[in-house]
């Protein structure tokens, strides 16, 4: 049977009658035949036959120009096979990005500080139903644009290491295991759970040991021992492969003195030998051209030519080149630098991604065909992306000022990001009608008769102040003044993007702007004006990393950080200011005092670095986040205090709300070996679990602690479980001192041995 359209129909027609003119066209294996034209029914269009078979029929069919042209992120038509155009390059970080309207959730980082696997499923389940509907509607109409595709390339699991980096905000934060809990159900979200079509093809990137800095990411060498490799940099990685992610990105920067889209241990040795990898590596984009622009000139320079480089992708396992590198294959071929069976083994593992979407298959052939554009920031997405921005805002101080009345006589709304809808999105956003900004989301909470002033009252990021302000003085003669400062991604965020960056989107200077210090000082002042009448000033905090804010915690009577939080972000704001529901968020990456507590920048050794391995204390502790109600846990019990290496052991506590406000509250486990041989994290997390109390409620808690969590990896990498004794502390936040100090509630401890 045909499974071609009158549309697909035509074009073969008239692809015989231009060939048939044309008598010299002729594929590098084979003459086009003309009885196989004639034939509708291509082989690769059959669906009784496997993956394999199919993508080695087609490929018998390309001249070796065309399967260079297959090979590179925007690939041509295919007309005397009815094969449209196709653009594996699209993003969908926190919704489906730089296409049509879409819903827009919390950045990465936002979704990070859930510490919530299910919610970060069921946000990446919508992003790919609405990556489908609007797949089927734009190819219906012909559109095969960039970002109209089905493959993308999130999500970005590198770990946030060091809070210079303005990219940290695409990641889940700075743990392993977190990053790795996220990412893996970001990916069952975007794959979906049909067996035999993947809804959207992700990719695992950028692999690896890239986190900045942004300036040199196309010439920078990682140098990272394997005991840090193992113990930080891959586990994220792993774990995606293990749960069948469909792309690995290779990163632009080397590791360990080899470029990494040519790096013979990571690509070979690790992702496809001991991983086991079946899916399809990239090239970030333009990163092959960084293999040929020699050393001191913004590359790598090992390979001598364009044609050169690109063999030297294909020989090390890169089948998709996002950039034109590929297009020199064929000269490649022709000089003897690779042959076109090489080739032809890469090409089969891309092309086997776009088989598995079903993009040779007929309409109607898998379940996501039917998704329309009614799923598209439907009311249900809507009210998902509000649930994510509420349960990422984190409560850094209160002063018993919040929640808020929604009754009060005057309040006064002011700073720099009052009004901003970029700071709605952070970076690689998806864009619509409805964004919600925190002056909108306080307006409409408030009741009508309440008066509501707002003044800008500084600029997002300038020198000096103005030598007039008009602004201030609202302070004094408000029942509440709330400062929207912070940063945006015209301040931070990738290379060439952050318009208001001198440093390539990087922040090497880590505070807030002074001018926006200054004017909360202004405020402050003003507040306080009348001793007998001080006025309570509330700081709401946007960005994507860890920014010094001590000035802010002394300043202000309450302190929330909100990162980027996407459309329905001003409504979450303030349903957590208001009471509509209490705050829940945690820090996924801890926030230093100062640069001065961790190493250089370009430093990729995990000593000093991070909860695990900081001796200082910081400023608010990785998992740190307050509540509006206070959490007691007791009773905390093992059900064996002595097992071996090959046993799990079950960790029971009791979580009690011991307030008088429902909340929700986000129970860690972490792990502390107190005999090992070698460097081990001061602690390391290893469990979560979000439970919601009503006031006075209990519930009981049990985790499962498996042999694979006291593990410790050693100088070579490898792992072992050795005997001797480890500590479990299970809390609101990471096992620290600081934590406690800020008001987090008391951990439980626990005790066994591994004989």
């Amino acid at each position: 049977m045909s499974y071609f359209s009158s549309y697909r129909t035509a074009l073969l027609i008239m692809s015989l009658i231009i060939l048939s003119c044309n008598t010299d066209q002729k594929t590098s294996a084979q003459t086009i035949e003309k009885e196989e034209i004639s034939n509708p029914d291509f082989l690769f269009y059959d669906t009784s036959l496997s993956v394999d078979e199919r993508v080695a029929d087609l490929i018998s069919r390309l001249s070796l120009e065309e399967k260079a042209a297959q090979m590179m992120n925007s690939t041509p038509a295919i007309e005397r096979f009815g094969i449209p155009p196709y653009d594996y390059w699209n993003e969908a970080l926190h919704g489906v990005g730089r296409a049509s309207a879409a819903t827009v959730f919390p950045q990465a980082i936002g979704i990070g500080a859930t510490f919530d696997a299910d919610l970060a499923y069921r946000i990446s389940n919508a992003i790919s139903d609405e990556a489908r509907a609007l797949y089927n509607a734009t190819s219906e109409k012909g559109n095969y644009n960039r970002y109209n595709g089905l493959s993308f390339w999130t999500p970005n699991i590198n770990i946030f290491r060091d809070p210079r980096w303005g990219r940290g905000q695409e990641t889940y934060g700075e743990d392993p295991y977190l990053m790795s809990l996220i990412g893996v159900a970001f990916v069952k979200g975007l794959q979906g759970d049909d067996p035999d079509h993947l809804k959207t093809a992700a990719c695992a990137k950028h692999f690896a040991v890239h986190s900045g800095p942004e300036q040199l990411r196309h010439e920078f060498n990682a140098t990272a021992s394997l005991k840090d490799m193992y113990e930080t940099y891959l586990p994220a990685f792993e774990a995606l492969v293990n749960e069948n992610v469909e792309a690995v990105m290779c990163a632009y920067n080397s590791t360990n003195g080899e470029p990494c889209c040519t790096n013979k241990y990571l690509l070979d040795e690790v992702l496809r030998k001991n991983w086991n990898f079946d899916g399809h590596i990239l090239s970030d984009c333009a990163a092959l051209v960084d293999l040929y622009v020699a050393k001191g000139q913004g590359g790598h320079g090992i390979a001598p030519s364009k044609a050169g480089a690109a063999a030297m992708a294909v020989k090390s396992g890169v089948s998709l080149n996002c950039g034109d590198t590929y297009s020199a294959l064929p000269e490649a071929v022709e000089k003897g630098l690779i042959t076109e069976a090489e080739i032809d083994q890469q090409l089969a593992l891309l092309l086997k991604t776009r088989f598995k979407l079903g993009l040779f298959d007929p309409k109607g052939s898998n379940k996501y065909d039917s998704l329309s554009l009614e799923v598209v920031n439907n009311d249900e997405h809507r009210a998902l992306a509000r649930e994510s921005a509420q349960k990422s805002i984190v409560l850094l101080k209160n002063d018993g000022i919040l929640p808020l009345k929604k009754d009060l006589s005057k309040y006064f709304l002011t700073g720099p990001n009052a009004t901003s809808t970029e700071v709605l999105l952070g970076n690689y956003y998806g864009v619509n009608s409805n964004m919600v900004t925190i002056l909108e989301g306080i307006s409409t909470a408030i009741i009508p008769t309440s008066q509501l002033q707002y003044r800008q009252g500084a600029m997002l990021n300038k020198d000096s102040r103005n030598p007039i302000n008009y602004a201030t003085g609202n302070a004094a003669n408000s029942d509440v003044t709330l400062v929207v400062l912070g940063l945006s991604s015209t301040l931070q965020g990738e290379e060439g993007d952050s318009i208001d960056s001198d440093t390539a989107g990087d922040r090497l200077d880590y505070g807030l702007p002074p001018n926006q210090i200054q004017y909360l000082e202004d405020l402050r002042a003003m507040a306080d004006r009348n001793p007998e009448d001080r006025k309570p000033l509330i700081a709401i905090v946007t960005g994507g990393s860890p920014v010094d804010l001590s000035k802010v915690q002394e300043l202000a009577d309450a302190v929330l950080y909100v990162w980027y939080p996407g459309e329905e972000g001003g409504t979450a704001i303030a349903d957590v200011l208001f009471g509509d529901v209490s705050p829940s968020g945690r820090l996924p990456i801890t926030f230093p005092k100062s640069l001065d507590q961790l190493p250089a920048y370009d430093d990729y050794s995990m000593e000093g670095r991070t909860y695990k391995y900081m001796n200082g204390e910081p400023m608010y502790p990785f998992g740190f986040g307050l509540s509006y109600t206070q959490f007691e846990y007791s009773n905390a019990t093992l059900d064996k205090t002595e097992l071996s290496a090959e046993e799990s052991v079950s960790l029971e506590v009791t979580v009690k709300n011991t307030g008088n406000v429902k909340s929700d509250e986000v129970v860690q486990v972490y792990i502390s070996d107190l005999e090992a041989s070698v460097r081990v994290p001061n602690s390391q997390f290893i469990n979560t679990r979000r439970v919601t109390l009503e006031p006075g409620a209990s519930e009981k808690v049990t985790f499962e602690i498996k042999p694979e969590s006291f593990q410790v990896v050693q100088e070579d990498g490898s792992k072992i479980i050795e005997p001797g004794k480890f500590r479990l502390y299970v809390g609101g936040s990471s096992p620290m001192k600081r934590s406690e100090a800020l008001g987090a509630s008391k951990m439980a401890e626990v005790e066994f041995a591994v004989n």
